[in-house]
């Protein structure tokens, strides 16, 4: 079982950060204290350094918290849909649900790589991306070893999730310019590693490097799963500015994406580390 999150650096609104984000918000009375953050890119003629808060553009409502959280449970929402979907009829042929996990993944890089968010395109991301979850969910609750696992992948990605919600609202974690780029670098090196072990089994079969059990594997998971709960935070600051900069309404539908790819990253890595560990 190997990660499925197809987007690193580009789900949203990249700037000068280095991640898909924006650029931090400017401290008020002086120069912004963010060595990496520049002027707001949705204000007209507004400096860094000014006490002047953002001008939006016209006809734009910008984007509120309640605009975020409401598309990201929509989009989590639809997940939830094709996965039901999945394990109702597709536990039996994977061929078909794998198939609709790689046109998913074809149609999360489209929107990753597109300036403005296409809510249709977000929404038939998440239903395909739900049924491929849901029919291998499925037939992993099949086996004697997983039984439950799916359930137990579920309760450990929303753990992760409220956990690094609260460390980073009580600023435990900082999501900083280093920050970023190890996270964007340690990911990189991680997906790259699984590629190279997924050559290793094709072509020497066996388990490859032996990131699929042992140690290594269970070693491997934790990473895949710290990764996720890391990228989380850049998720919760990229919403965090985006709201504070006055970015457009429509915007939040990147939120609510990049929230989402996050979301299945962590779930994928659960359900690796936990099959890992049940010996299966």
């Amino acid at each position: 079982m190997r990660s499925s999150n197809p987007v690193f650096s580009r789900r949203g609104f990249s700037r000068d950060t280095g991640y898909a984000g924006f650029n931090a918000p400017p401290q008020a009375g002086g120069p912004t204290a963010n060595p990496y953050a520049g002027a707001n890119p949705y204000a007209q003629g507004a400096q860094p350094d000014t006490q002047a808060p953002p001008q939006y553009a016209p006809q734009t409502r910008p984007m509120t918290m309640d605009d975020v959280v409401t598309r990201t449970g929509l989009t989590l929402g639809t997940v939830v849909v094709g996965a039901t979907l999945g394990w109702l009829f597709l536990t039996e042929n994977l061929g078909f649900a794998v198939g609709a996990g790689l046109v998913a993944m074809v149609l999360g890089l489209i929107q990753s790589f597109k300036r403005k968010p296409s809510p249709a395109l977000i929404l038939s991301y998440a239903v395909l991306e739900g049924v491929f979850l849901g029919a291998l969910s499925g037939y992993l609750n099949g086996l004697p070893k997983m039984n439950g696992a799916p359930m137990q992948a579920v309760l450990g990605t929303m753990a992760v999730f409220v956990a690094m919600l609260v460390a980073y609202k009580t600023r435990i974690v900082r999501v900083t310019a280093r920050f970023t780029r190890f996270v964007l670098i340690a990911a990189l090196g991680f997906v790259l590693l699984s590629l190279v072990n997924v050559a290793f089994m094709a072509f020497g079969g066996g388990d490859g490097l032996g990131f699929r059990s042992g140690g290594l594997g269970i070693l491997f998971g934790v990473v895949g799963v710290v990764l996720g709960a890391l990228f989380l935070a850049l998720d919760f600051k990229q919403v965090e500015d985006g709201i504070a900069y006055g970015a457009p309404r429509e915007e939040s539908w990147l939120a609510a994406f990049g929230l989402t790819l996050t979301l299945v990253w962590i779930y994928m890595e659960m359900l690796r580390l936990i099959s890992i560990l049940r010996g299966d």
